[in-house]
């Protein structure tokens, strides 16, 4: 068969090398249709042989940049004639979707992984009212509707009209390549800027007001402890809000912002606590790798994140928007070392089901259907 994966920017493709070298393995060729992002697409791509279409996508529903988009993609699915069009990430899956409509009666068929529904428990009314209906109209242009959390599953199975809907536990991640895994601890945290003795709370992800790190701030002013660091690997517009809230809160010298990182397993090896304050997640990679290298967790309590971590087994769960609670689990789990290694064994275990080889026999069926 002849695929195209479409994502909005080469960042995303990121997350499919393992998925598209499945692919090569099953006797498939593969193509990619994207814009590029801030980071260039994995060398990977180019040992395959990739043919990469750079597309002019925006992250922005309403850039003009988008109808571009469309006519180049409308032209390149309807002279290359796919078998399979596999789009990830809301804008570019909408645009191909629409883009499909002529060549899917003619034989090509639309896979659409949703990586989390903007819209979902607790969401704000607008997202309701803006992305459920554009999904609705959507999803009847698909032939495949892939979800990643079973929130989203539920859902999609109840009220979107796709031909099929299924449910594959995120991308995958390589347990053996996390677990295996060589630092020195000390070492990685002196790359960090931290002190080697403290304890050491860790984010990864993009500096923005989804990801909800300030929570993590206040929480940290609220611990009143100068022996407890937090760190986040990660770029983003709220750099400078962050870096002013930790100051205002007294806690600028127990806050280090990281940036891009590529020793993410590393990093993990370093941490004592993975904290994960995301208001809105489909199925987090990052939490998934903290998992495997053995951290507890502290997250919120929301869709994806409770399919990956049961309160007071693996970690702890809370509102997003509740620092106090936040601030309590983080101290509770300072003052119960052996409570935080007994977590870390229970998320080396639960992890394993979403593991790569795992997630990729998954895909198999799904693609061999």
């Amino acid at each position: 068969m002849k695929i195209l994966y479409v994502t909005t920017i080469s960042n995303t493709m990121g997350f499919f090398v393992e998925h598209i070298k499945m692919l090569y393995g099953m006797g498939h060729t593969v193509e990619i249709a994207c814009a590029m992002g801030t980071k260039p697409l994995n060398s990977v791509y180019e040992k395959l042989k990739c043919k990469v279409h750079e597309m002019p996508f925006s992250r922005s529903p309403f850039s003009k940049n988008n109808l571009k988009a469309y006519k180049m993609l409308k032209q390149l699915v309807e002279t290359e004639h796919y078998d399979i069009v596999h789009t990830h990430t809301p804008n570019a899956s909408m645009i191909a979707r629409f883009v499909c409509r002529k060549v899917r009666k003619q034989g090509t068929r639309v896979f659409y992984t949703a990586h989390g529904f903007h819209f979902f428990k607790g969401a704000p009314l607008k997202n309701w009212l803006l992305y459920y209906p554009i999904e609705k109209i959507c999803a009847r242009l698909t032939d495949v509707l892939i979800t990643i959390n079973k929130e989203d599953y539920a859902l999609a199975q109840k009220k979107m009209p796709a031909k099929k809907v299924c449910y594959v536990p995120g991308v995958g991640i390589d347990l053996s390549k996390i677990q295996n895994i060589e630092c020195d601890r000390n070492e990685v945290r002196k790359s960090m800027g931290v002190p080697e003795d403290c304890v050491l709370l860790l984010s990864i992800g993009e500096l923005n007001v989804n990801k909800n790190h300030q929570v993590v701030v206040k929480a940290l002013a609220k611990l009143n402890n100068k022996s407890v660091h937090y760190a986040v690997a990660g770029l983003g517009d709220q750099k400078e809000n962050l870096l002013n809230l930790a100051k205002e809160l007294g806690v600028e010298n127990q806050f280090h912002l990281l940036g891009y990182r590529t020793d993410a397993l590393k990093l993990y090896r370093a941490a004592d606590i993975f904290v994960f304050p995301s208001f809105r997640e489909g199925l987090s990679v990052s939490m998934m790798e903290a998992m495997a290298s053995g951290c507890p967790i502290v997250c919120s309590k929301i869709r994806g994140n409770v399919d990956l971590v049961e309160d007071e087994k693996g970690g702890y769960l809370f509102k997003p928007s509740d620092g106090n609670l936040l601030s309590c689990h983080i101290q509770s789990l300072i003052d119960n070392p052996l409570r935080m290694v007994d977590m870390g064994d229970a998320n080396i275990q639960e992890v394993k089901n979403f593991g790569l080889e795992s997630v990729l026999n998954k895909m198999k069926d799904v693609y061999g259907e």
